[in-house]
């Protein structure tokens, strides 16, 4: 492992991966990554990995869309694939604010130049014919819209990233981070020290573990999420298209394509707090309790939607 380094990132999950990447792709090809466990261990592995450009905040818009791009390109350079699906995605509205936030994104989308446009009742059923668009008043279709397999993403931006010279070494959890008179700082780890210029927290569940190192205090909560799995659904099984994803924030759930069944989750009121006392180090892919009763009305109505 290296004594020196221009910058070292901590936490190998999608997030710090990337980041490793695009600093080797700037040419800081001087750069670590130190994983705790395996790459992928924390909140990647668990993610619903759904796609989506637009959003409120036009610096996450053009963010989303250039990672959106780049999972094809980055297949094509690393041979790793990413998993990209992209039937694309529809939007509901059945409020009177809801439409109008959907067509203040309609809007935004002309000036990005993306593929989001509202669609009739019509069309909506020839794109997702499972659909029941009863008090539905406004629907969008984002073309680019979809999911990704987070794992592969991740093994994507590690393999383009050691191909340029970074490396990564996992199973070398950080003990400690201590600045030096110079500005520098030494990293700690069983493996050995690494002394560096430039010390990136990519480490997730554990940021704040990771930030304490430092004498910093991060106001990070982890949460509990519920999504779940469905066996296979017989009229999925018989198409030959893969659906596109369906958003109803009005309904506060998603649902998305996954094998020939669906993948369902909702946007969370009754929140739960997990790990208030600090993230358990030897969390990784474990998943948590099956506490469905919190979210079953939201999964009401999407049962409701999709009948």
């Amino acid at each position: 492992m290296r004594t020196h380094a221009q910058a070292v990132v901590i936490g190998g999950g999608l997030v710090g991966c990337s980041i490793l990447y695009h600093l080797a792709k700037l040419g800081w090809t001087d750069v670590v990554l130190l994983e705790r466990d395996e790459l992928t261990s924390g909140s990647t592995w668990h993610a619903a990995a759904n796609l989506h450009g637009l959003h409120d905040n036009n610096n996450i818009s053009k963010l989303q869309y250039y990672t959106m791009k780049l999972y094809k390109d980055l297949e094509a350079e690393t041979g790793q694939g990413c998993g990209v699906f992209q039937p694309g995605s529809l939007y509901l509205a059945q409020t009177e604010d809801r439409e109008h936030q959907l067509r203040l994104q309609e809007k935004k989308a002309r000036y990005f130049d993306v593929d989001f446009y509202e669609v009739s009742r019509a069309e909506a059923e020839k794109l997702h014919p499972l659909v029941n668009y009863d008090g539905v008043r406004c629907i969008m279709f984002e073309g680019d819209g979809g999911n990704v397999d987070p794992s592969g993403v991740t093994q994507a931006y590690a393999a383009g990233a050691r191909k340029m010279g970074a490396e990564i070494h996992r199973f070398t959890p950080v003990t400690a981070t201590s600045q030096q008179s110079d500005g520098s700082w030494v990293v700690e780890t069983p493996k050995g020290n690494i002394n560096t210029e430039w010390v990136i927290n990519a480490a997730g569940l554990w940021a704040r573990e990771v930030a304490a190192l430092a004498g910093f205090e991060l106001p990070l909560q982890p949460t509990e999420h519920q999504y779940f799995v469905t066996e296979t659904i017989d009229e999925i099984e018989k198409m030959d298209r893969r659906l596109p994803s369906v958003a109803d924030r009005d309904g506060e759930y998603y649902l998305r394509q996954e094998g020939n069944g669906l993948l369902i989750g909702a946007y969370e009121k009754d929140v739960r707090f997990w790990a208030e006392d600090g993230t358990p180090q030897g969390f990784g892919h474990e998943l948590f309790a099956d506490d469905l009763e919190r979210i079953m009305d939201n999964v009401m109505r999407a049962m409701d939607r999709v009948p």
